[in-house]
């Protein structure tokens, strides 16, 4: 997740022209991406997923970062969460309505590589609150946006995490993995 210094991950209106993407941010992302088989997702996040990354396959100035994600993003499972929609065009995608907790588990359990999130940052809170997220890996842009959409919103738990790597990155990005310690003490 790409997230601004003052913890949003999108401007008021979805913004997201602020976050420094090149070649040095699309190498730290990948490393993790690469772990993981399945793409979990809100579905505004799997919206946009749909209308870019197949046709990045197509495009002749696709940078091998982005053929990479391409092709990824069309072999890997996608799970796209939401109490709103009925079905999903994509027939490919499996809809979860409700069950959150028992359905993730079911997924983590599945043989197959990790799990990700991509965007999807109420997907992330309800999950955080649920403590179904073992890792964070975020890239902090330095940029204060004042106001926007939350990396961090509705947790009322403290969930403890353990730094395992800080990247400096090109543009003043710093990528860090954490993984999750579950709650902390009062």
């Amino acid at each position: 997740m790409h997230m601004s210094l003052d913890g949003f991950v999108a401007g008021p209106h979805g913004e997201m022209d602020w976050i420094a993407i090149n070649d040095r941010v699309f190498s730290f992302v990948e490393q993790f991406i690469d772990e993981a088989d399945t793409g979990l997702y809100g579905p505004t996040t799997f919206g946009m997923m749909e209308s870019h990354w197949p046709a990045v396959l197509k495009d002749p100035k696709a940078s091998g970062h982005q053929l990479n994600h391409s092709r990824w993003y069309e072999k890997a499972g996608k799970v796209v969460f939401s109490r709103k929609l009925n079905k999903l065009e994509n027939q490919s995608a499996k809809l979860i309505k409700e069950n959150l907790a028992n359905e993730v588990a079911t997924l983590k359990n599945a043989p197959g590589k990790n799990l990700m999130i991509f965007g999807s940052p109420r997907l992330v809170h309800s999950f955080a609150q649920l403590g179904l997220i073992d890792e964070f890996v975020i890239t902090v842009n330095p940029i204060i946006l004042g106001t926007g959409i939350p990396m961090f919103a509705g947790i009322d738990r403290r969930i403890r995490l353990q730094l395992i790597k800080s990247t400096e990155l090109e543009a003043g990005v710093v990528g860090y993995h954490y993984i999750s310690g579950g709650s902390a003490p009062e």
